[in-house]
């Protein structure tokens, strides 16, 4: 198996899964356009799509660290054409940027509410619409997003229905799309963590030091995810992976590796 060569639009690729993805693609030689807002440092959120080119670039891939709000159109656009440019085409696409908020319909404010759906659901069709013409033109084209099974029950509602809400959007589109491209032979699949991932919205919004030591490594998304990659997308499109699940097809099942704490209890993530 081998990404050399490949071009891959990674969206919210500055940090955490995105990043990791990316750095597993560029050990073998892949291009990798960052495509994120972060340009300046945060002290809450650390990394920039500058940072993470260095990175990238460091574990022998080549980046195209590109500032860009997938809300809006003309920078996707602009973002789309600047890989193409440069790379000469666009191989797979991980919609991976995506905003949260854990709150009940009464305190979930419209102006957050339209920021989930504006780059979960929105941004991902958006990313996905303006990719494709490219991808048809690849040897083994893959979207891959960073969004759950769809698991219509109320209890992933009823906590956060919002969040719910723009999560599955995503998954809807791997639904519709990996229908509507099969016969164009471009795999449409979405990806989601058995447990919590140690990234930066985990230690923010979930409760810190403690939920970090009971979650997972990002670099488990970014190996199931090369596993993924590495299918003839005709075969394989239209499913709701889950990262241990496609690990164990491989042959692996010892995730020990992958523990943040090994000595800590693994916490689940949501929807699965």
């Amino acid at each position: 198996m081998s990404l050399r060569g490949k071009t891959l639009f990674i969206t919210g690729a500055s940090r955490g899964i995105g990043l990791a993805i990316g750095l597993r693609a560029a050990r073998d030689g892949a291009n990798v356009a960052i495509i994120a807002k972060t340009s300046e440092p945060n002290p809450k959120l650390p990394g920039t799509i500058f940072t993470a080119a260095k990175e990238i670039e460091a574990a022998g891939g080549k980046a195209l660290p590109v500032m860009t709000d997938i809300r809006f159109e003309e920078q996707v656009a602009a973002a789309v054409a600047k890989t193409v440019e440069t790379f000469g085409g666009i191989d797979i696409v991980v919609n991976n940027a995506s905003a949260i908020s854990l709150t009940g319909t009464e305190m979930t404010d419209m102006k957050r509410y339209d920021l989930m759906h504006g780059i979960n659901t929105r941004g991902t069709f958006l990313v996905s619409k303006l990719c494709i013409p490219h991808l048809k033109k690849a040897a083994n084209p893959h979207v891959l997003n960073l969004s759950p099974p769809l698991n219509m029950e109320t209890r992933w509602f009823a906590p956060h229905t919002a969040y719910t809400m723009a999560k599955f959007g995503m998954s809807m589109c791997v639904l519709g799309m990996a229908g509507e491209y099969k016969s164009a032979g471009i795999a449409f699949n979405a990806l989601w963590p058995r447990t919590t991932i140690a990234t930066s919205a985990i230690k923010n919004l979930l409760g810190g030091d403690q939920v970090m030591k009971g979650s997972r490594k990002p670099e488990i998304i970014a190996d199931a995810a090369y596993v993924i990659f590495n299918r003839p997308s005709k075969e394989c499109t239209g499913n709701f992976f889950v990262d241990d699940e496609v690990l164990a097809s491989t042959g692996k099942t010892d995730l020990s590796e992958y523990a943040m704490d090994p000595s800590a209890k693994l916490l689940p993530d949501f929807f699965v």
